[in-house]
Protein backbone atom coordinates (compact mmCIF):
# COMPACT_ATOMS: atom_id res chain seq x y z
CA UNK A 1 0.00 0.00 0.00
CA UNK A 2 2.23 2.31 0.69
CA UNK A 3 4.39 2.40 -2.82
CA UNK A 4 0.89 3.64 -4.17
CA UNK A 5 1.24 7.02 -2.13
CA UNK A 6 3.65 9.48 -3.30
CA UNK A 7 6.30 10.49 -0.61
CA UNK A 8 5.08 13.48 -0.32
CA UNK A 9 1.53 13.10 0.74
CA UNK A 10 2.94 11.09 3.27
CA UNK A 11 5.54 13.43 4.55
CA UNK A 12 2.40 15.80 4.82
CA UNK A 13 0.29 13.39 6.68
CA UNK A 14 3.28 12.87 9.31
CA UNK A 15 3.50 16.66 9.78
CA UNK A 16 -0.47 16.41 10.50
CA UNK A 17 -0.16 13.49 12.48
CA UNK A 18 2.62 15.28 14.57
CA UNK A 19 0.78 18.12 15.02
CA UNK A 20 -2.29 16.54 16.45
CA UNK A 21 -0.17 14.19 18.80
CA UNK A 22 0.68 17.32 20.52
CA UNK A 23 -3.11 17.85 20.77
CA UNK A 24 -3.68 14.61 22.43
CA UNK A 25 -5.28 13.90 25.73
CA UNK A 26 -2.32 12.26 27.21
CA UNK A 27 1.06 13.33 28.98
CA UNK A 28 3.29 15.72 28.18
CA UNK A 29 5.70 12.77 27.45
CA UNK A 30 3.65 10.83 25.75
CA UNK A 31 2.78 13.45 22.97
CA UNK A 32 6.36 14.28 22.76
CA UNK A 33 7.54 10.95 21.42
CA UNK A 34 4.68 10.63 19.24
CA UNK A 35 5.35 14.36 17.84
CA UNK A 36 8.78 13.16 17.40
CA UNK A 37 8.45 9.81 15.96
CA UNK A 38 5.90 11.21 13.30
CA UNK A 39 8.30 14.53 12.06
CA UNK A 40 11.43 12.05 12.23
CA UNK A 41 9.61 10.09 9.60
CA UNK A 42 8.47 12.96 7.77
CA UNK A 43 12.03 14.30 7.42
CA UNK A 44 13.19 11.09 6.46
CA UNK A 45 10.57 10.96 3.90
CA UNK A 46 11.35 15.10 2.55
CA UNK A 47 14.89 13.55 2.46
CA UNK A 48 14.49 11.02 0.22
CA UNK A 49 13.29 13.64 -2.61
CA UNK A 50 9.27 13.41 -2.07
CA UNK A 51 8.36 16.83 -0.80
CA UNK A 52 9.58 20.08 -2.30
Amino acid sequence: MHALIPSSFRAFAHRRMALIALRANSSLSTRLKRYSHHMSIARTLEAAGGAK
